[in-house]
């Protein structure tokens, strides 16, 4: 068997820096399933990819299929002749599916009776043949977030698409895509001449090839240069880059061939706020801020260059011009805006559409403070808390109407500029910092607010948004969440479970939608589907917390809005479980559910008719931990409880030993019913323990 290398590179103009990632994930899976779809076996698999370029190699392909031969099996030998020994209908059908004639039939004895056979001889493709058959294929299964068309109308990509590379061994594989048609052609970067070919006579050649025309294709290469660079940049210098693993990415992406360039701007601008400037560099411009070493900012940045580094100094002067043009826009705004006090802002939030039906940023801020007074009553905040918290609840949205975020420029910076621009104009400390935190979390692993008066606004802020949203009928669906409703119920749990806040989650929800009657077509509309959200939400939480899906379930019935407390609950179920005894108390738990399920009706317990020592034993325990319950409950000493289910679960047994439950006496039979079922209510005040797999019950 013969062995060869194949490339494969699609050259197109710049592909936006995000794009490129998913991009090749997608080439590397479809080849991947593709040569094992068409039993080709390789010795590895490379992918390349610039702006410029996405790429493929794979290593000592398999230069053509093995011949196979196939048996199929068709209908049963007794349908597939009628008396004259002719063909039937059923018999010709399975031949033409096959393409076989009746000379190849044989007889094959299987499970199922006799039936009638046939061997095909498969004989393998040439690997040049196949690539070439799916190679047009792969450019329409790469999907990007926004693609476009150019002369095939057909034909979306990315970018368009201006030369293509397809060798299998050292010969071209004929492909045409969008007009292009396949060749040992790529191309260079484009500082040296704006039109670089470069042939790729060798595929193993082909970085070599590619980096005498100041192109490193591969991205690993690429992003470990940019980071020696930027370590040799402060080698002998106290100063030192901040590190953004993002940004870094996203620079990695940019480029072909990275040269990094160490530059400055004014002092000046240091006065404004740190993370203006920050955003400034990285946000805008894809450039890396400077600090000193006491984390300080200096008036430096570093940008990555993927011009001729010959010409550095050069290309330097012109990202200095453009950071200076940015950042004095920056100080324009800053200054402007910082002549008002904040609170001058708020009415402006009357002009900016929350949503359609919601109403306005000013209708929310009002609806937030509201919410806030609630939480600040339920958690019984002293009188300073709660004059803090509805001042920050008045100012939260407020800086989405200055000139630093409304000229959309810095709209990342919500929060961060209400927070500065609050410290400004004298606001309380702990008011500008929850403006700042009640955003948090922004993301995944973002980090929660770290104050109780950032956490609570951050609360009564992502409740009105999911609650409100919910109230119009935009429910997520699928990946469909518009408004990051996940994300902001997610974020309510975490901060609820971080601050241990014992917050009624039903009426916390119930509140919110009181507040929005006057926006929705009917009120309290979808309360149902929301509290059902939360539950899901909250379930999210305990999974994060390794809670086992059946512990999580036993508990969840209950009561969901403690959040804390279901916690604590579960967490000391999930100890419990891994107990022998406690395994006996389920089974036990289980066997007096199952007795009782068909009951419908169930009164009290007739004491005159427990007429066996055993079940009067059980009785005076079962009084004696129905009040161990109530006290321990009331405690939230889940432990003891758990140990006095266990304890009472012997008892359980000895009575189902020595007790005939379903005796003949009706009423006798239906007084052990009420007592198993006053049992169960008992247990199910703890948990369900009905929902707790037992490994082995079944068997």
């Amino acid at each position: 068997m013969e062995y060869k290398d194949f490339l494969l590179e699609i050259g197109v103009e710049e592909i936006p820096a995000g794009y490129i990632s998913g991009a090749m994930k997608i080439v590397e899976e479809f080849f991947r399933s593709r040569l094992k779809e068409k039993k080709l076996s390789f010795e590895n698999m490379d992918v390349y990819s610039t702006p410029r370029r996405l790429a493929v190699i794979v290593s000592n392909l398999q230069s053509f299929q093995k011949d196979e031969v196939i048996e199929r099996v068709g209908p049963a030998r007794a349908v597939s002749f009628d008396d004259n020994g002719n063909l039937t209908k059923a018999a010709s059908g399975f031949l033409r599916g096959a393409k076989a004639a009746e000379k190849d039939i044989f007889f094959k004895q299987t499970p199922k009776g006799e039936k009638i056979a046939v061997k095909l001889e498969i004989k393998g493709e040439k690997t040049e043949t196949i690539l070439a058959s799916f190679i047009p294929e792969l450019v329409g299964k790469i999907v990007f977030p926004k693609s476009m068309k150019w002369k095939d109308k057909k034909l979306s990509f990315a970018r368009p698409i201006r030369w293509l590379v397809a060798v299998f061994g050292e010969q071209v594989i004929p492909v045409e895509i969008g007009g292009i048609k396949s060749s040992k052609i790529s191309f260079g970067n484009r500082f040296q001449k704006l039109s670089n070919p470069v042939q790729i006579d060798k595929i193993r050649g082909y970085e070599a090839a590619l980096k005498k025309v100041f192109v490193l294709p591969d991205r690993k290469e690429r992003k470990n240069s940019i980071q020696t660079q930027l370590k040799g940049l402060f080698k002998n210098s106290s100063e030192r880059l901040i590190e953004d693993n993002k940004l870094l990415e996203t620079v990695t992406d940019l480029v072909e061939y990275p040269t990094a360039v160490l530059a400055e701007f004014d002092e000046k601008y240091l006065e404004l706020p740190g993370k203006v400037i920050v955003s400034t560099l990285s946000e805008h411009q894809k450039y890396f801020a400077v600090q000193d070493k006491n984390g300080q900012l200096v008036h430096k940045f570093v940008f990555i260059s993927n011009g001729n580094p010959q010409y550095s100094e050069l290309i330097k002067t012109g990202n200095e011009k453009v950071v200076k043009a940015r950042l004095e826009d920056a100080e324009f705004y800053f200054r402007e805006d910082t002549k008002r006090s904040l609170d001058t802002f708020v009415p402006g939030l009357k002009n900016v559409t929350f949503q359609e039906n919601l109403g306005s940023l000013f209708d929310k801020t009002k609806r937030i403070e509201n919410i806030s007074g609630f939480l600040s009553a339920h958690l019984k905040l002293s009188d300073i808390e709660k004059q803090k918290l509805k001042r920050a609840a008045h100012l939260c949205k407020a800086d989405l109407v200055t000139l630093m975020l409304g000229e959309k420029e810095f709209t990342k910076l919500q929060g961060y500029t209400g927070k500065y621009y609050a410290l400004k104009c004298g606001e309380d400390k702990q008011v500008a910092e929850a403006i700042y935190e009640h955003y948090l979390p922004r993301g995944q692993n973002d980090s929660l607010p770290k104050t109780q008066l950032g956490s609570l606004l951050a609360i009564a802020d992502k409740a009105d948004t999911v609650c409100g949203i919910f109230g119009v009928d935009m429910i997520p669906t699928g990946s469909n969440d518009p408004f990051a409703l996940r994300r902001a119920a997610n974020g309510i749990m975490q901060i609820i479970d971080k601050n241990n806040f014992e917050i009624n989650l039903i009426s916390l929800l119930d509140e919110v939608f009181s507040n929005l009657k006057n926006k929705l077509e009917k009120p309290g509309n979808n309360k149902e589907k929301v509290y059902e959200f939360f539950k899901q939400r909250i379930k999210w939480l305990l999974q994060q917390k390794e809670i086992d899906y059946d512990v999580i379930d036993s508990v969840m019935h209950i009561d969901f809005s403690n959040i804390p407390d279901l916690i604590k609950r579960a967490k000391v179920l999930r100890k419990f479980k891994q107990q022998e005894d406690f395994i006996r108390l389920v089974l036990g738990f289980k066997r007096v559910s199952n007795i009782i399920a068909a009951m419908k009706e169930f009164k009290e317990i007739d004491t005159a008719l427990l007429v066996e020592e055993t079940e009067k034993k059980l009785y005076e325990k079962f009084l004696y931990l129905a009040e161990i319950i109530k006290t321990k409950l009331s405690q939230k000493d889940y432990e003891s409880v758990l140990n006095g289910l266990v304890d009472f679960s012997s008892f359980i047994d000895d009575f189902f030993d020595d007790v005939m439950v379903n005796v003949e006496d009706r009423d006798l039979r239906h007084n052990r019913y009420y007592f198993l079922h006053k049992i169960r209510k008992l247990f199910l005040k703890v948990a369900d323990l009905a929902k707790i797999v037992v490994e082995g019950e079944n068997k």
